[in-house]
């Protein structure tokens, strides 16, 4: 039996973090590289009701509103657009957008919930006012990549499926905080839809996300989350997803794309406040994220440790041998999630990832802001 020095010691805690991020990498990420959508014998087109909710969000209607428009679609459909107390010119612009294009059904709300922080209340009442029973979800700062995003994103919609997750992807920019940005943006969905293939869905993004309005109904919508400013698409999910009734879309047709922070600053406020529902996710989800979290942040510190005290050749093989199966499976999905530029940044940004989650790891434990905006 080798003496457990320090150096031994630290090896064999590498060996088991390596371990256990090669799990994450062949059982959960794996699958979106290999995942085919069903083949369908015919097009299926079922009625849907579009939802963007906003407030102050005039120049970003003007923009983007026209793509959800233009969509190519036959069956019925409906653009439900809720304006929620906006104080700026959202109501006179959604009001020329529809006089000039038509199709829009308006709700301008003109008094806020008491205790209801975020966007979940106007959410709610754009559900309840949708003519159909799909749902589909974005945001007032998003437009469909192509116009075929409505006809790609309901497709799915077959026996028990109740929710269909979609990418939401950001506009490119030079610099390297886009690139952090979409990195990031990419290793959300990298997991949360690989979890969901492995039949472990527990969130979406409300910038592309479907689901049944009778789902929403019948679970009493958002209120075990009401006191809350976020968790309108996470929370939701986490409550309501299962293995059966989740199915995933990642055509880049069906991608919806946004206008990514130009600050740090910004940058910083926004993840705050997405990264601080992640707390009230189900037991079960909170082990899973925390773990590949977990032994992603000490891996680079063990491998340093390794190389210092116990044999600089281990480290070096055992960095090189995750990392090569790493970006072979990292640049696959990002082909598949149309991000290949990012693809040589992947060494470079899992390394950021260990000062990502030095930073935001205190939202876990922070209070919330009472803000969507």
């Amino acid at each position: 039996m080798p003496d457990l020095t320090p150096g031994y010691i630290i090896f064999i805690a590498l060996l088991l973090f390596t371990a256990v991020l090669l799990f994450y990498y062949l059982y959960f990420f794996a699958r979106l590289v290999f995942f085919k959508p069903r083949s369908q014998s015919s097009i299926q087109q079922h009625p849907v009701s579009i939802i963007v909710c906003g407030k102050n969000e005039a120049r970003n209607f003007a923009k983007n509103i026209p793509g959800l428009i233009f969509q190519e679609y036959a069956a019925s459909r409906q653009i439900l657009v809720v304006n929620d107390n906006s104080t700026d010119d959202s109501k006179y612009v959604l009001q020329e957008l529809n006089g000039k294009y038509g199709g829009l059904s308006l709700l301008n709300l003109q008094q806020n919930a008491q205790h209801i922080p975020g966007k979940k209340y106007p959410l709610s009442m754009g559900i309840r006012q949708a003519g159909h029973e799909i749902l589909l979800l974005t945001d007032a700062d998003c437009v469909p990549a192509t116009e075929h995003w409505l006809q790609k994103m309901q497709e799915p919609y077959e026996q028990q499926i109740e929710i269909v997750l979609g990418y939401g992807a950001y506009h490119k920019y030079p610099g390297f905080l886009n690139k952090v940005i979409r990195y990031e943006t990419f290793h959300s969905a990298l997991q949360y839809l690989s979890y969901a293939l492995a039949g472990v869905p527990y969130m979406g993004v409300g910038r592309n996300l479907s689901y049944k309005k009778s789902l929403f109904l019948n679970n009493k919508g958002f209120s075990d989350v009401n006191h809350l400013p976020g968790g309108d698409d996470d929370l939701f999910i986490n409550k309501v997803a299962t293995a059966k009734n989740t199915a995933v879309v990642i055509d880049p047709a069906a991608h919806t794309l946004s206008s990514p922070k130009r600050t740090w600053k910004e940058w910083k406020n926004q993840k705050t406040r997405h990264f601080s529902t992640s707390k009230y996710y189900k037991p079960k989800h909170k082990f899973l994220l925390g773990l590949y979290s977990l032994s992603h942040f000490l891996f680079y510190f063990l491998i340093i440790a390794c190389c210092i005290w116990y044999d600089w050749r281990a480290g070096l093989g055992i960095l090189l041998g995750k990392s090569l199966l790493q970006q072979l499976l990292f640049a696959n999905v990002m082909k598949k999630l149309n991000e290949p530029d990012l693809r040589k940044w992947v060494l470079i940004m899992d390394l950021w990832m260990v000062c990502y989650y030095l930073f935001f790891a205190p939202m876990l434990i922070r209070k919330e802001k009472k803000s969507w905006s």
